[in-house]
């Protein structure tokens, strides 16, 4: 089964791929660490797009289909795979159907998780970690049970990320719905769309993808 999990940016396509890839034995295929493993193995294509990142460019998409392409030949993506966060645009989109009709592969499902853009905005926003052990929370729904002090391992730093912030989600909102959103469109008009309420509590998220891919 070879799947694309599509969403905005905090909707947990990384967090249910990877619970899915882990019920189904499927190989979860992050488009970022493709790329540090293409370019750590040293692979022809992994040296151009080193040589584009450390200038500071933007890796091109024939760069990026090409380390996908020599990805999904691996042996561990054989009973199937999930591309987690590509393609982004329809142009890579294209580039990707090309990519499995040339290697005799098929594209089962693209699973899109719904949300709430206000919610979202929320979600993320609300976030932080603690600085010694990375245990997750919320400013709304997930403090530390002792006000000030990590519930794993009893630090009291904790830290946010630059960009989880309200502004800056809206901005990435903005890039996707340019961007991505479309494919949405694309996918449904192939028949390959099966959408979820990404809204809902982790594990029913993942019970509601199950259930449109079963």
């Amino acid at each position: 089964m070879n799947l694309i999990f599509l969403g905005p940016p905090g909707a947990g396509k990384g967090t249910q791929a990877e619970m899915f890839a882990a019920a189904r034995g499927l190989k979860q295929l992050s488009t970022g660490e493709m790329l540090r493993a293409a370019v750590k193995a040293g692979t022809e294509v992994g040296k151009r797009a080193d040589a584009v990142m450390k200038t500071g460019g933007l890796v091109s998409d024939d760069i990026v289909i090409g380390i996908i392409a020599d990805r999904i030949d691996e042996p561990d993506c054989q009973g199937g795979f999930i591309l987690d966060g590509f393609p982004r645009t329809l142009a890579q989109a294209s580039a990707l159907d090309r990519l499995l009709d040339e290697k005799g592969k098929t594209l089962d499902a693209v699973v899109e998780i719904r949300v709430d853009d206000a919610a979202l905005i929320e979600r993320i926003s609300g976030r932080y970690s603690c600085a010694k052990c990375g245990a997750g929370y919320h400013d709304l729904h997930k403090q530390p049970k002792t006000e000030g002090v990590c519930d794993q391992c009893g630090a009291t730093e904790f830290t946010r990320r630059a960009d989880d912030n309200a502004e800056t989600v809206k901005k990435r909102l903005l890039a996707y719905y340019r961007e991505t959103a479309p494919l949405i469109g694309y996918y449904y008009a192939k028949d390959h769309l099966k959408s979820v309420d990404g809204m809902a509590a982790i594990d029913d998220v993942a019970r509601q993808i199950d259930q449109a891919l079963s």
